[in-house]
């Protein structure tokens, strides 16, 4: 019998940031919560050996983007290769907010945050973030999920 956790169904999202020095990083993170009333507050998890965390601390700026269900190349993509070893960027749609940070063009949205605070969460970290701008780009688009994901064979579980 799966655990209760198993049985939820997250949304996908991809975490990218920038830094001021020009150093970028996207991955994948499911585990992300709105936090306040009126959507003024996320809180995202961030897998600690990832590059995306050790960027985030030093420029307290990411973009939640909210994946789409054609957007499954990503998985493989952002998810399971080192951007401290590859360009996760080259061949990817994305552009940069007004902070320089990069979003995904092809996403249902994303949302664009600050980092307030974090704290340790075992082999992950939570960052509780300021939200600073919503932007729906494609709500025609189907949310990617756990559950999708699973159906189509990209995770188990």
């Amino acid at each position: 019998m799966k655990k209760v956790l198993k049985l939820k169904n997250y949304d996908v999202h991809s975490i990218t940031t920038a830094t001021a020095d020009g150093r970028r990083n996207a991955n994948i993170a499911t585990w992300v919560m709105q936090t306040a009333m009126g959507g003024k507050m996320l809180c995202v998890a961030l897998y600690k050996i990832d590059y995306t965390i050790e960027l985030v601390k030093v420029s307290n700026v990411l973009n939640v983007n909210l994946l789409a269900q054609d957007q499954t190349g990503l998985i493989a993509k952002l998810g399971r290769k080192s951007g401290r070893t590859s360009d996760k960027f080259r061949n990817l749609a994305y552009a940069l907010d007004d902070r320089n940070c990069p979003y995904l063009t092809h996403a249902v949205g994303y949302v664009q945050c600050r980092v307030v605070g974090s704290t340790d969460a075992g082999d992950h970290e939570l960052f509780v973030c300021e939200v600073i701008k919503q932007v729906t780009l494609h709500p025609e688009k189907s949310v990617m999920t756990n559950d999708f994901l699973r159906e189509k064979g990209f995770v188990r579980g």
